[in-house]
């Protein structure tokens, strides 16, 4: 059954992409998991969709089945099909899959270091994805953000910063001039100004070269700012869909609903902690009987938890949603929860004090020729009080990974002086899943940091509970490994090992960026319950405003090697309305299937 929103005209024109029915079983730790269950929609020419959703949700899945590159590790199975102007891509040979990968389809990964080759600079990657002169190179890199790109071009991966390979990345795409682009959270490590300078790119591309571009995110933000169309995915089935305006004024879905309440900005209030969605409980096989929303839903029925809700037109909108209760969806729930408690103003000690730092790197060959430097960090001067948590906000390449490092002793600065009260200040890194041990349980890496404590193996054993409990992970999980974690649970388990032996000081270098918005509101919560309760110092490293400005007590801005501003976050940052407050208005409407 499809049902189909009004069309105008680009929809009127045959999809260049169209999916039906597609269902994807992957095989993991001995069980058969369906992580996409009967999705079908499609997408024309020129229009932009965004699939939205919480992390395991099945966004990514999707996308790499539109590819074909389902991994063959976890022996996929599909149903369904897929195809890609009119080329079918469900159980296509090898040949006419990569035929497609250099004609049709081209994606930007979440992980541009792994996408990208180590062993080949960058411009010989842009120019083996599309045979281009160098002024064309150069041109693509700059209308990505990237003001030297010269340098770029000259460079190998790893001496790029996350948020340039990102851009990197998105130029190679579109060099190509696909017909389908697949852009999976290709904002997710770049600050506000370069995303917005991206995703105005992205909305160009479509329009000048007619590329249908379905777009991954968790940030429903950006969402509605971009897109023509959203898709909400929900535990691998698709649960609303519609215009971009209508689905975000007009939620037909509770979780739809949920996911637009937990969003916080630069106007929510940071003084409170910021409101989530119940944790979820996906069963074993990866869906329940009925919805598997049901579980989490404010307005489930017994009927819910047995049956599932198919796709229908919804009422309040021109798109489609699978509730049964759409029509008797609650006004959103104002409440509230109770303040922070107040921070005390006096200042002891410091945790932290940088004085003077400087820090530069050598660019390009060494070879005979004299070595040429980067200036990374000129002179800065920052200092984090006890029990205070300061927010080191910049744009990508900005410097401030490199100045994380040197305040957690990991990296040396050339020139200045660091003071730490704390000689072992734990760091929490961006990537929760590679931070953590594969072959060791979480009560095993969690435990790691009581070894050198006096207590007996009793005591030992009750702490690692206690520290799993502190940060409201299952204490059941102590004894699972990293890969039969979440995302969530993995960084959850990252803060446990860090706070198992409460430091004076803990260092978070993008800890959220990656996460859906539920989670990172959740985690966001625990930074703020742990640092009043530990009574810890904090650096908070980010280039997410909004993140900055609830987490901090003061927030510093890194600029050209120099903190340029250090103030309270109120004063810092004016707050604006989100993107969401302004929804984009669609101009192609396709349908479901």
């Amino acid at each position: 059954m499809s049902v189909r929103a009004p069309v105008e005209d680009v929809a009127m024109r045959e999809p260049v992409l169209t999916i039906e029915g597609l269902s994807v079983v992957l095989h993991r730790d001995g069980h058969a998991n369906t992580v996409l269950d009967n999705i079908g929609f499609d997408v024309a020419p020129g229009e932009i969709i965004a699939i939205v959703g919480e992390s395991g949700s099945g966004k990514s899945t999707l996308g790499l089945a539109v590819q074909g590159l389902l991994p063959r590790e976890h022996r996929p199975w599909i149903r369904g099909s897929i195809r890609l102007d009119g080329t079918e891509i469900v159980g296509a040979p090898a040949h006419s899959l990569q035929a497609a990968r250099r004609s049709l389809v081209r994606a930007i990964s979440q992980d541009p270091m792994g996408a990208l080759n180590p062993t080949m600079t960058i411009r010989n990657q842009l120019r083996e994805s599309a045979d281009n002169t160098d002024d064309v190179m150069f041109d693509w890199l700059r209308r990505t953000g990237l003001a030297d790109p010269e340098r770029i071009a000259a460079s190998f991966p790893h001496r790029l910063s996350g948020g340039q390979r990102q851009r990197v990345l998105i130029a190679m795409a579109m060099m190509a001039r696909p017909k389908v682009l697949i852009a999976d959270e290709p904002t997710t490590a770049l600050d506000a100004s370069i995303q917005a300078q991206i995703l105005a790119l992205l909305q160009d591309f479509a329009r000048e070269q007619d590329t249908a571009i379905v777009f991954i995110t968790h940030d429903l933000g950006i969402a509605a700012a971009f897109a023509d169309r959203l898709i909400v995915l929900h535990s691998g089935r698709l649960v609303e869909i519609g215009a971009t305006g209508d689905v975000i004024e007009k939620p037909g879905h509770p979780y739809t609903a949920g996911l637009l309440a937990a969003r916080f900005d630069l106007t929510t209030d940071r003084h409170r902690p910021l409101p989530t969605l119940p944790a979820a409980r996906r069963p074993i096989g990866g869906m329940s009987q009925g919805c598997n929303y049901a579980s989490r839903c404010p307005i489930a029925t017994e009927d819910c938890k047995v049956r599932v809700p198919p796709l229908q037109p919804q009422h309040a909108h021109s798109g489609a949603v699978a509730c049964f209760r759409a029509a008797q969806m609650p006004p959103p729930d104002r409440h509230l929860a109770t303040p922070w408690p107040v921070r005390s103003t006096i200042r002891n000690d410091i945790a932290l004090q940088l004085s003077q730092v400087r820090k530069r790197y050598p660019v390009g060959p060494r070879g005979l020729r004299a070595a040429r430097y980067r200036d990374v960090l000129t002179s800065v001067d920052l200092s984090v009080d006890h029990g205070e948590c300061v927010a080191l906000l910049g744009e990508s390449g900005a410097g401030k990974s490199t100045l994380l490092r040197i305040a957690a002793g990991l990296l040396a600065p050339d020139i200045g002086a660091v003071f730490r009260s704390d000689n072992t200040p734990q760091v929490i890194f961006q990537d929760a899943v590679s931070s953590l041990t594969p072959w060791l349980t979480i009560g095993e890496q969690v435990g790691e940091r009581l070894r050198r404590s006096d207590i007996c193996a009793r005591q030992h054993a009750r702490r690692i509970d206690e520290t799993l409990e502190l940060v409201e992970l299952d204490a059941a999980l102590k004894n699972a490994l990293p890969a039969e974690l979440s995302v969530g649970q993995c960084q959850r388990a990252v803060i446990a090992r860090a706070v198992a032996v409460p430091p004076k000081l803990l260092l978070c270098d993008e800890p959220i960026s990656a996460m859906d918005v539920s989670l990172a509101a959740a985690i966001l919560n625990l930074f703020g319950r742990l640092r009043r309760r530990l009574d810890m110092a904090m650096l908070f490293v980010t280039h997410e405003q909004a993140a900055a400005r609830i987490v901090a007590d003061r927030i510093a801005v890194l600029k050209d090697g120099v903190i340029v501003m250090d103030n309270d976050p109120d004063h810092l940052i004016v707050a604006v309305p989100a993107p969401l407050a302004a929804p984009r208005q669609s101009q192609a409407q396709g349908g479901v299937r």
